[in-house]
C-alpha cells in the first residue's frame, strides 16, 4: 500500500565535489566548516552509494544522478531545495539563497520526471532570485499532503510572499513560525525540526518560540490523525528530525540516520513501528554539510506513465 505521504520513488545526487559549503555556514548551525581535501568527497559518495543499496533493498525506486563535479556545487547531495513533484502531475523550481546552491538546478532530472512520469506543469520560480527572494523547496517547507499544509519555519530560506504564491498555485495552506534551537540562533531549513509520515509527526515543539504558535502546530497534526512524539533539542541536534517516510515493498519505511535512529528512545521508535520499518542510513560525512538523510532525498510524488 503506497500512501500519499510516501513516494515509492526518489531522485538521488551522487556527489563529486562534496563539502560543507563555506556560503552557507553563516546561517546553518547544523553545519561544521570546510576542509580543503578531496577525502570529504570520497567518504560522502561511498555513504550515498550505501544508502542508495538500502533503499533499493527495501523496495524503493531510486534515480541517481551523478554531481557534474566541475560546476562548484559542494551541496548538490541534498537536491529536495531545488525541486519538488506533487500528486496531478505538478513539479515547482524553487529559488536558492546562494549562488552555489542555484548552480545544482538541473534540466537532466526534470526530462527524467517528464519521460518516466505523468507531469502536467512544471511551475519556475527560479527568476526570483533576481529579487534576492528564495524558497528552499521541501527543505524550506514541510509538506503534509495528505492535510495539505506546508508548514514553514520563518527565515531567509523561506519568503513569506513566495510561500503564499507557493501555497496557492498548489493547494496547501501556509502555517509559518519562529524557530530557535537551543542557543538562541534561527533554524534555517524547516526539515531539520520537522517530519511528517503517514500516521506520525516528528517534531521538536519546544524550537517553536511563539507558545501560541506551537499550541496550533501541534493541533493541526493531531487533527490530521498522526500521533505527535516530541523530539528534544539534543535530538534535533542529532538530526532526529531529518527524515523522510517512503513506500517500500514490504510497506512503509522511515529513512533516517544512524545517528537520528540511535537518539530516538525506544518509545518513540515504537510508535514509528506501528506503522513504518526505521530504515537507518549512515551518513556521517554528509551530516558535516548540515543536512542529513531527508535533505539527500527528493520524493517523487508523480504518477508513472
Amino acid at each position: 500500500m503506497q500512501s500519499l505521504q510516501a513516494p515509492s520513488a526518489v531522485v538521488m545526487i551522487r556527489p563529486h565535489a562534496f563539502t560543507s559549503n563555506p556560503e552557507t555556514h553563516g546561517d546553518n548551525a547544523f553545519q561544521t566548516l570546510a576542509t580543503h581535501s578531496s577525502a570529504p568527497s570520497v567518504a560522502a559518495r561511498a555513504e550515498h552509494d550505501s544508502a542508495v543499496a538500502q533503499l533499493r533493498d527495501a523496495g524503493v525506486k531510486v534515480h541517481v544522478f551523478d554531481d557534474h563535479g566541475d560546476h562548484d556545487t559542494p551541496d548538490s547531495v541534498f537536491p529536495n531545495n531545488w525541486f519538488s513533484t506533487h500528486p496531478g502531475g505538478h513539479v515547482a523550481i524553487y529559488p536558492m539563497y546562494v549562488p552555489s546552491r542555484r548552480r545544482e538546478r538541473r534540466a537532466d532530472v526534470i526530462e527524467l520526471l517528464k519521460q518516466e512520469y505523468r507531469v502536467q506543469d512544471v511551475i519556475d520560480y527560479s527568476g526570483l532570485e533576481q529579487d534576492k527572494l528564495a524558497l528552499e523547496g521541501t527543505g524550506a517547507m514541510v509538506l503534509d499532503h495528505i492535510g495539505r499544509v506546508a508548514y514553514t519555519v520563518r527565515s531567509n530560506r523561506a519568503d513569506p510572499v513566495l510561500l503564499e504564491r507557493f501555497c496557492t498555485h498548489f493547494n496547501y495552506e501556509p502555517i509559518v513560525f519562529e524557530a530557535k534551537d537551543a542557543e538562541g540562533r534561527d533554524v534555517y531549513h524547516t526539515n531539520v525540526l520537522m517530519g511528517i509520515g503517514t500516521n506520525y509527526a516528528l517534531i521538536c515543539l519546544d524550537m517553536i518560540t511563539d507558545p501560541e504558535r506551537r499550541a496550533t502546530v501541534k493541533a493541526r497534526l493531531e487533527e490530521s490523525g498522526r500521533t505527535v512524539i516530541d523530539l528534544s533539542h539534543e535530538q534535533i541536534a542529532e538530526f532526529a528530525g531529518n527524515a523522510i517516510e517512503l513506500s517500500g515493498r514490504d510497506g512503509l519505511v522511515l529513512a533516517l540516520s544512524s545517528r537520528a535512529l540511535a537518539a530516538l528512545t525506544p518509545e518513540q521508535i515504537a510508535t514509528i513501528e506501528a506503522s513504518a520499518t526505521p530504515l537507518p542510513l549512515s551518513v556521517p560525512t554528509i551530516e558535516t554539510a548540515g543536512g542529513s538523510v531527508r535533505c539527500m532525498i527528493a520524493g517523487i510524488h508523480l504518477s508513472r506513465r
